[in-house]
């Protein structure tokens, strides 16, 4: 069992950044591959980056050059740093884990992750 809890969350203006935090605890394995998602209001949970335990990382191509995914390998944190935000950012902010860590491969697919976080809300004004 793996639990995940995101933080940083908030409000900013057209333009802004926020740094997104996502908390492993549990059972976790020394591979993985974590996704980050964006739910915006009344549509379905999008894939915007993944990493792996490796540092291998994807990106969709809606936030390539603004969002950039890392991690605290000690701490057993990841990142997840949002430049020039827009408003059609708004939304929860998901982080997910893997479902089967054998995989080893980065996914910007729902379906690959098995254990998410309970999400942190980004607000993005025009």
């Amino acid at each position: 069992q793996v639990e995940l809890a995101e933080s940083g969350g908030g409000s900013v203006p057209t333009g802004g950044s926020l740094t997104l935090s996502c908390a492993l605890s549990g059972n976790v394995y020394s591979r993985y591959c974590i996704g980050w998602f964006h739910q915006a209001p009344g549509r379905e949970r999008e894939g915007v980056a993944s990493i792996l335990s490796d540092g291998t990382t994807t990106y969709a191509d809606s936030v390539k050059d603004r969002f950039t995914v890392s991690k605290d390998s000690a701490k057993n944190i990841l990142y997840l740093e949002m430049n020039n935000l827009q408003p059609e950012d708004t939304g929860m902010y998901y982080c997910g884990y893997d479902r089967d860590p054998s995989t080893f491969t980065p996914s910007l697919s729902e379906l690959h992750y098995g254990y998410w976080g309970q999400g942190t809300q980004v607000t993005v004004s025009s």
